[in-house]
């Protein structure tokens, strides 16, 4: 005979409350940790998504994403000049907001050159861009779906293709459009600002200009070579890939992602504490039938056995109703939930540990007691 099981069956009800009431907690522990890696997953796709080599931006900057960053849309040429260099393409980052089938949307624009590095890694439906004005293709966050137009300064761009997980560190999702289209968004002012401009007799079209030029490098050319090239030219500075990313989350998100770290860990003590406080109180309130065990002569294996089964049953029930309760809503999320088969492995282990702990206070209380007690009222 189980006896753990058997205990288990005496009080079904109890046990499947206190196992779902541990998964629901489990729930909240497995999103925060798609929460954390979700952020960093989202503030690096728009870094990843050119597969980039060198970042080329404005001297003095951390551009384009740590800091703002212009420079001469001529500079691109000047770059694939190079030797080394095997592709390079001018591209903008901006962020605007746009109404749609009544609701306001806020967009992050990404202007490329179609045929160089830049555009949309992968479309999951529809086409790339294939004109040169006026078409748009757009990440699934944003609810466009192909054949929407949507009205972006003075034009209506229609949406030909979608793309999944491009976004901006704040969560942002984004659009691509062509280079020229994308700097006409940027240059130029919306109707009422043209007509103060105008009344004040200047120019109604900000200034043109990149935010980086992108370069692929050729196979076996030193990308350090190259970035040291470019930053000898007074204007221009160059950051290699790893250094892009690095400095994002070092500058751009570290701040988030140290508090989500923080209230994670939080989380993970209390959850802890609570499974150990579960086992515990499930231990005590059996002391009297575990003083009739050892009364009618039974070993000290058998009560540990029951003490530590019950433990690591209650823990793994809780792990799984708690990954299957996160994998059915995370989709649900405002912001993207990133969770790898490693973190709900760790999440286990750690569960497990804390069981084993727990239990190991239970079975030195239930060690200790008299076996007279079953004798007690």
């Amino acid at each position: 005979m189980n006896l753990a099981l058997k205990d288990i069956r005496h009080g079904l009800f109890r046990f499947i409350l206190t196992c779902f009431g541990l998964g629901l907690l489990m729930t909240v522990v497995l999103a925060m940790i798609g929460i954390y890696n979700g952020l960093v997953a989202d503030a690096l796709a728009v870094v990843k998504a050119p597969a980039a080599d060198v970042w080329v931006v404005e001297a003095g900057t951390q551009g384009p994403f740590a800091e703002a960053s212009a420079i001469p849309t001529n500079t691109r040429d000047a770059v694939a000049r190079m030797p080394g260099v095997a592709e390079a393409g001018a591209i903008t980052y901006q962020t605007i907001e746009a109404t749609h089938a009544g609701k306001t949307l806020r967009l992050y624009v990404i202007g490329y050159e179609t045929g160089r590095p830049g555009g949309p890694s992968e479309i999951v439906e529809g086409r790339g861009i294939g004109t040169s004005h006026f078409e748009l293709v757009a990440d699934r966050k944003t609810g466009l779906a192909v054949g929407d137009t949507i009205r972006l300064g003075r034009n209506r761009f229609t949406v030909v293709g979608l793309v999944e997980d491009a976004m901006n560190s704040g969560g942002d999702p984004a659009v691509f459009m062509t280079l020229s289209d994308a700097m006409t968004l940027q240059t130029t002012l919306d109707p009422a600002a043209s007509r103060v401009q105008a009344a004040r007799g200047t120019d109604a079209v900000k200034s043109a200009s990149v935010a980086a030029v992108i370069t692929r490098v050729e196979p076996g050319a030193d990308v350090d070579l190259l970035t040291a090239t470019v930053r000898q030219w007074k204007h221009l500075a160059a950051l290699t890939q790893a250094e892009q990313e690095q400095l994002l989350l070092a500058s751009v998100v570290d701040r988030a992602r140290r508090q989500i770290g923080l209230f994670l860990g939080i989380l993970l003590s209390v959850s802890a504490v609570v499974i150990a406080l579960i086992i515990y109180t499930m231990t005590m309130e059996k002391l009297k039938q575990i003083a009739t065990l050892k009364l009618i002569g039974a070993p000290d294996r058998t009560i540990i056995g029951l003490i530590v089964q019950q433990a690591l049953i209650l823990g793994a029930s809780g792990w799984g109703i708690g990954l299957a309760l996160i994998l059915l809503v995370k989709d649900d999320f405002p912001r993207r939930v990133v969770l790898e088969p490693f973190n709900a492995l760790v999440l286990a282990g750690i569960i497990f540990v804390v069981c084993l702990v727990a239990s190991g206070l239970g079975v030195h209380a239930a060690l200790k007691v008299d076996p007279a007690t079953a004798l007690g009222s």
